[in-house]
């Protein structure tokens, strides 16, 4: 897609509407693997003598490709491939690692901290141990095929993070590492929110200051009710949404 001569006019004589038509030329060529994900498209005026189409048109297009997901527009910088598609959210208590191999992406981490601090008076309760006690921290941005989707802040007893200095959690599971060693996360009480990105997180995430995230925070616990991981993640709106569904309950009265 960096050059012309690899690339095929829209025909206009074709039936579809010539977006939808420059939309499925893109397309094809993000799923082929011609242009990589996190990679920069072409200069639009580049792109319209490509496809031999107008610049309207070719936004129109563009557009589409934002709302599905595949791509991203950075102001003043152009059009950025994202992913084959964007992440869902589980309905099942899963791990981001877990969600990644259920849609055959890979999930990598960039070790921002790690190690063992004092806790604040709040997190102190959350744990409901003393204020000042050592806790676990992690702070990690999420990939998924080396695409920035999150940040994820996380924080854990000392005990239940027994041994973590020695796990490298640029590939490792933190869920498959926790349950391998006995632990049982089974429920998270769980908030969700949107944010505006401030500068640091816009860097680790590629997009710009003031961008809307998802915020979620967690605290997962086990069958005892024992707080076992509080966590906050900040997701890119583009690149993860949010799926559920709902069931009426049938009252008789």
């Amino acid at each position: 897609m960096t050059t012309r001569n690899n690339a095929q006019a829209v025909p206009s004589e074709y039936p579809e509407p010539l977006w939808a038509q420059a939309k499925a030329a893109l397309l094809a060529r993000i799923k082929s693997g011609e242009v990589k994900p996190g990679s920069r498209l072409p200069p639009e005026r580049e792109l319209c003598r490509m496809l031999d189409i107008s610049r309207v048109t070719l936004r129109k297009a563009l557009t589409s490709l934002v709302d599905e997901g595949m791509l991203r527009s950075a102001h003043g910088r152009g059009w950025y491939v994202t992913h084959a598609e964007r992440a869902d959210w589980p309905n099942t208590l899963e791990s981001f690692s877990e969600t990644a191999r259920r849609m055959g992406l890979v999930a990598t981490s960039h070790v921002l901290r790690s190690g063992v601090e004092a806790c604040t008076f709040d997190e102190a309760e959350w744990f409901h141990i003393a204020p000042g006690t050592g806790v676990f921290r992690l702070h990690r941005v999420r990939m998924l095929d080396q695409v920035p989707i999150a940040v994820d802040q996380s924080l854990f007893p000392v005990d239940v993070a027994a041994g973590f200095d020695d796990i490298d959690f640029t590939t490792a599971s933190l869920y498959d590492v926790m349950t391998s060693r006995g632990h049982r996360l089974a429920q998270a009480e769980t908030t969700i929110e949107a944010r505006a990105a401030d500068a640091d997180l816009a860097a680790h995430l590629a997009i710009a200051a003031g961008t809307p995230v998802l915020e979620m925070r967690q605290m997962v616990r086990d069958s005892a009710q024992r707080p076992l991981l509080s966590s906050s993640i900040r997701y890119a709106g583009d690149r993860y949404r949010l799926r559920t569904s709902f069931a009426r309950t049938v009252h008789s009265w």
